[in-house]
């Protein structure tokens, strides 16, 4: 009697199944051997007919007792126990069709939200860098009283080093009248009258363009390198109805002149041209 594991799976019947299946596969292919081979190896036609249909009817009983005695061996295996623990393995069903799975589109979106962290990131540390904000253990524990006010030293810089870098400027742009006066003692005004609103289209849109280079050209760390920048992109107007659109090539565009310049590279652009 063949050994019967608790499973309800008979493995000597099981062992006999296997040889059973290599039996068939075995007597298929002497079949189709013998389809290929042909009538061969006799000099009469009849001769040669009678051999190949006695040859080919031997080979299909092969497959039939085989084909039988594999049935037989089959109902003797057995079926598993439905009650057999599979552990971690019976999870495999509930894994999902890698087919379905948008896996590319969910690695690209969190490539794209990589790189907006990183690049936002870069942008904290920049302003918090500017800000020169100092934080320790210490002074976490000191009250509000107690902790020393912050005092702006980004800007605060010798009046003598203010006229210098005011006059390098002045002469690097002898065609612009630059004005420097301390109404307030040592606290120093740049005289760039860009506010007063002009009755002429064109100066006000430069007017506009000016605010927002001011906002542009920002930093602390390095005020002379500032104001050298603001002049320079400023000078750039001196050709402001000389200098041809980079974009469509026209000097004019609705009655108007190109009135915007590149922060960087100076070169003159239409308001619709520019985006």
């Amino acid at each position: 009697m063949a050994d019967v594991l608790s499973v309800g799976v008979n493995l000597e019947a099981f062992a006999q199944a296997i040889s059973a299946i290599q039996a068939l596969r075995s007597s298929v292919s002497r079949v189709f051997d013998c389809l290929k081979d042909g009538m061969r190896n006799k000099e009469t036609l009849e001769g040669r007919e009678k051999a190949f249909i006695a040859h080919f009817q031997d080979n299909l009983h092969s497959v039939n007792r085989d084909l039988n005695e594999l049935e037989r061996l089959s109902n003797l295996v057995g079926k598993p126990s439905e009650n057999h623990p599979l552990h971690n393995s019976g999870l495999l069903s509930l894994d999902p069709v890698q087919d379905k799975t948008p896996l590319y589109s969910q690695l690209l979106q969190a490539y794209k939200w990589s790189n907006k962290l990183q690049y936002h990131a870069g942008l904290a540390s920049g302003l918090l860098n500017q800000q020169s904000l100092k934080r320790s253990a210490n002074q976490m524990g000191v009250s509000a009283k107690r902790r020393p006010k912050a005092q702006p030293t980004t800007l605060v810089l010798p009046p003598q080093y203010v006229d210098d870098v005011i006059s390098r400027i002045d002469r690097m742009f002898p065609e612009m009248s630059i004005q420097l006066s301390r109404p307030n003692g040592t606290s120093a005004m740049l005289l760039l009258d860009i506010w007063s609103k002009s009755s002429y289209q064109v100066f006000q849109k430069v007017t506009d363009h000016a605010t927002t280079a001011l906002l542009h050209y920002q930093l602390p760390q390095m005020p002379d390198v500032v104001v050298r920048s603001f002049m320079t992109w400023l000078r750039s107007y001196i050709k402001l109805f000389q200098a041809p659109c980079q974009r469509c090539g026209k000097f004019l565009q609705d009655g108007l002149p190109p009135t915007w310049r590149d922060f960087r590279t100076l070169e003159a652009f239409h308001d619709t041209c520019r985006q």
